[in-house]
């Protein structure tokens, strides 16, 4: 078990980022390709919100995010159990960190899944490459209890973003 080992789910209000080609581009809705492709603009926007309006030990948890550095996810076999917590950048609240949880990455032979497993609010989805640093990831919200619905069943459901190697066992 990997419970000393940490993913954040790094989740920027309204939106997550890129341009994809391939498969997931078939995939995606046409809405997230447009978050994604707005990443930049939104990424800096909330991180301003997230200045003005978060508090001092919440600034703390967000700035060591920011420093994290991104390395090639070449050699990470992400298979497993993670902690992982959700952290919100902009938007309502200007700056939420949750406390840790527990996820767990499989590999299907088609690539790797994301489940968080406990918590009130849950998401399952997909990793897909978007180059040597970077991983897009497609996947559904929803509520402990109730079966996920598969991505691209609407707004209310749907989550897409990025997945950054920032350690030797780590990843946001």
């Amino acid at each position: 078990m990997r419970t000393n080992l940490a993913a954040c789910l790094f989740v920027f209000a309204g939106a997550l980022p890129a341009l994809a080609d391939g498969v997931v581009d078939k995939i995606m809705t046409a809405a997230d390709k447009a978050r994604l492709a707005a990443y930049g603009t939104v990424r800096a926007e909330a991180i301003a919100e997230a200045r003005a309006g978060g508090a001092p030990a919440d600034l703390a948890v967000l700035d060591a995010i920011l420093v994290a550095p991104q390395i090639p996810f070449a050699g990470l076999d992400m298979a497993g159990t993670w902690q992982c917590r959700t952290t919100k950048v902009g938007g309502l609240g200007a700056l939420v960190v949750y406390g840790w949880f527990k996820c767990k990455v499989g590999d299907d032979g088609s690539g790797w899944l994301l489940e968080k497993t406990s918590g009130s609010q849950r998401t399952k989805g997909r990793f897909y490459d978007d180059g040597e640093r970077r991983l897009i990831y497609l996947g559904s919200f929803f509520v402990a209890g109730e079966a996920p619905k598969p991505y691209g069943s609407g707004p209310g459901s749907d989550q897409v973003g990025y997945a950054f190697r920032t350690g030797e066992r780590a990843w946001r």
